[in-house]
């Protein structure tokens, strides 16, 4: 008996060994708890942005996103949201777009900088571009969200994964997980949820 395989069967499987690759290579970067070390990007100002420059916050929301992914658009006006509600907070966001510009156009950095203009962000948007950060988060998805608290002379990660629980529908959004860690976080109170399982576009990494 042969068996026969659609062509959007076959996506669909290449899709999911994709994105188990993507996610094995996620699991090797910080745990809660860890302390992160610091980096420096580029933004999209043209100006370099350093993890030591939010020294004086309480903690800061990183956030690893990109112009193409679908998921990623999904969730823009509710990342400005959090940083609207947070960064007066002490919490404000950091953007690191670590998307592959050969394999998408749109995550070049001049269209970047357009996005970052056309939303009128209000917090840095830096390019990843040796992926050498989104590696040590070990983040494997856009979006991606890291809660860091200041700890001492350094930043301790909170929380890990989704930003809430619903990529579709900002509506029907049942869970806000990052939301919910930073009020706590603020509050002087332990993150209940600490890692959840990102959902959205696997990073295409440059070495693969």
């Amino acid at each position: 008996m042969k068996i026969k395989f659609s062509g959007w069967v076959l996506m669909v499987v290449f899709l999911a060994v994709f994105a188990r690759l993507s996610d094995a290579q996620a699991q090797a970067g910080y745990q809660v708890g860890d302390a992160v070390s610091s980096f420096r990007l580029k933004n999209t100002d043209g100006n370099m942005v350093s993890l030591t420059d939010f020294a004086s916050s309480k903690g800061v929301i990183v956030v690893f996103t990109s112009n193409h992914c679908p998921f990623a658009k999904a969730y823009e006006d509710r990342i400005i949201a959090l940083n609207s509600k947070f960064a007066g907070q002490g919490y404000p966001v950091i953007a690191i777009n670590p998307s592959d510009p050969g394999t998408h156009q749109d995550d070049t950095f001049e269209k970047m900088k357009e996005r970052a203009v056309a939303k009128n962000y209000g917090y840095p948007y830096l390019v990843d571009d040796t992926q050498q950060v989104a590696r040590k988060f070990g983040a494997g998805r856009t979006p991606q969200a890291f809660v860091l608290q200041k700890n001492g002379a350094q930043f301790a990660v909170r929380y890990m994964g989704m930003i809430d629980d619903n990529p579709q529908d900002a509506t029907g959004v049942t869970k806000l997980y990052v939301d919910e860690a930073v009020t706590n976080l603020v509050g002087g109170k332990p993150v209940v949820i600490t890692v959840t399982k990102p959902v959205g576009c696997a990073i295409k990494w440059k070495n693969q």
